[in-house]
């Protein structure tokens, strides 16, 4: 079997504007995912707080505990259901940016968690109250320790925005698909789909791994 990627190339501009979708929505969804990560986190550390520690919690239960994709077709074809029509694009972002949220959550869970008692004991002592203390005492700290498991998180989402072309917004596997339909040429065509994942993980890990160096450099991590 001869190998024919001529109509793949020649379909080189979708594949461009696929690319960029890919990013735009996994850009926006590692946004959602880091703020609603950062909110759940910081209530999973408050059991005291009975209501939000419940909700929290409930929350990375369900998320962590269903499949993505069964959680997309929710958000895309369940809420038509009962009234509430988004399009496409915000059901994909919506889509993996609360399932990113629930994995990002424990991520700031543990890196809090791993910062010495002492750091807050401390701030406290010289009269900072606890929300302040924990923004420029215990945070700064923790955004370096969780850089790491970060990074996996952030690789992980941009492998997992392909199942966003289930929901027919034009990403890069959508544009995929639509060039196999004419060329009939699905080899070639997953081929070069999944070089441009490739690049993309992999531009991701330079610049994460980049950033490590950098801090290890000044001696913070």
């Amino acid at each position: 079997m001869k190998l024919d990627f001529s109509g793949v190339w020649e379909s080189w501009p979708s594949l461009v504007h696929g690319t960029l979708v890919t990013v735009e929505i996994t850009a926006a969804a590692l946004v959602m995912g880091c703020v609603l990560g950062l909110l759940v986190g910081m209530g999973r550390l408050s059991p005291q707080r009975r209501v939000i520690y419940g909700i929290c919690t409930f929350y990375l239960t369900l998320v962590r505990g269903t499949p993505l994709l069964v959680q997309l077709f929710l958000w895309f074809f369940g809420l038509p259901h009962l009234g509430l029509i988004l399009p496409a694009y915000v059901c994909g972002i919506l889509g993996l940016g609360i399932y990113s949220g629930a994995y990002v959550s424990e991520i700031v869970r543990g890196a809090i968690q791993s910062i010495e008692r002492g750091q807050m004991e401390a701030a406290r002592s010289l009269g900072l109250p606890y929300r302040m203390a924990m923004r420029r005492v215990i945070l700064p700290q923790a955004f370096v320790r969780m850089i790491p498991p970060l990074g996996n998180e952030f690789i992980a989402l941009i492998k997992n925005s392909a199942l966003v072309s289930l929901l027919t917004i034009a990403d890069l596997m959508h544009e995929g698909e639509k060039i196999i339909s004419v060329t009939y040429r699905s080899l070639e065509t997953y081929l070069v789909i999944a070089v441009i994942y490739l690049i993309l993980t992999s531009v991701t890990t330079v610049v994460l791994r980049r950033i490590e160096k950098v801090l290890r450099s000044e001696g913070r991590v």
